[in-house]
């Protein structure tokens, strides 16, 4: 059983509730952060100090970790300018060499490396039902950053003592004060929601306690591979849109909102809400993690 874990964006709105959930199972946490202001020293808690730019890192983050979990990356809901991209790339890619470099060079225990990833690797299709057995790549910049994050996970296997490697494929993750449903909710609240383009665009969305939840279930399985992030119940846009205007008794009366019209205000990065993949969480449940909020009817009852 692994005792300690190190996680880069622990900070961040899924670290956080994995920090919460290694605790509550008795794993001490030590986490790698940015800000000099972030660091805490507790007995199960202790942060250190690192600058991937610079390629700063403080090697003492290693000491008794047996495992990394690496969900650091700038967030995608900024708009994609040519310096914003590369942003989104380095935050991803940087981050995995310094982490790699670093532990070439030391003498450590960890065995198993656990990163993020997204389901946006995967084709925008309203037909096509996604496992992690599909090696189609969207044509999209969001499918490409995936594809070189996994491709930097994947340098990690065998490293030390025959690391194995696992890559979390995460979709729209659900949080009360974070992430996409407040962005989902204030449109709604303001009496001006509506579905986005046609509305039939799949959203492959996890509650955060789950997506927690299956970091833990393959830390503590020590299971390596590819691993789809997503709720068993996927639904369209326009039905989600639906759903969480009724839970806030706020009528939709809009017509949907154009595809041309969210292309004008997003630019590229309207593809996060015009397209959608419809994604299986078959494999991981196949394995025995039972999801807590199975369907969006709950998770919004929790949520709201």
């Amino acid at each position: 059983m692994i005792k300690k874990v190190l996680i880069t964006g622990a900070t961040g709105l899924i670290g956080s509730e994995l920090v919460k959930q290694c605790h509550s199972e008795g794993i001490a946490v030590n986490y790698l952060t940015t800000s000099k202001e972030k660091i805490e020293n507790t007995e199960n808690y202790k942060g250190f100090y690192w600058n991937p730019q610079n390629g700063e890192i403080d090697v003492n983050a290693f000491n008794g970790a047996e495992a990394i979990i690496n969900l650091v990356g700038a967030t995608i809901s900024e708009r994609w300018t040519k310096k914003y991209k590369k942003v989104i790339l380095d935050s991803r890619i940087e981050t995995m060499d310094l982490l790699y470099q670093t532990l070439k060079n030391i003498n450590h225990n960890v065995v198993h490396f656990i990163s993020a990833s997204g389901i946006g690797i995967y084709p925008n299709s309203e037909t096509r039902l996604y496992t992690e057995e599909d090696d189609e790549i969207g044509d999209n910049f969001l499918a490409q950053v995936v594809v070189k994050w996994e491709a930097a996970a994947a340098r990690f296997k065998g490293l030390g003592m025959g690391m194995e490697v696992s890559k979390v494929r995460t979709g729209m993750v659900l949080a009360k004060n974070d992430g996409a449903l407040p962005q989902l909710i204030k449109p709604i609240k303001y009496g001006v929601g509506a579905p986005l383009g046609n509305g039939e665009q799949w959203q492959s969305w996890i509650h955060i306690e789950d997506i927690a939840g299956i970091y833990m279930f393959l830390l503590k399985n020590q299971l390596e591979g590819k691993y789809n992030a997503v709720a068993p119940n996927p639904v369209q846009n326009k039905k989600m849109t639906k759903m969480i205007a009724a839970k806030l008794n706020s009528p939709l009366w809009l017509p949907n909102i154009p595809a041309f019209a969210l292309k004008l205000i997003l630019g590229e990065m309207a593809v996060l809400v015009l397209e959608g993949q419809l994604v299986s969480s078959h494999k991981i449940e196949e394995l025995g993690y039972h999801f807590k909020y199975y369907n969006l009817e709950t998770a919004l009852q929790d949520l709201l």
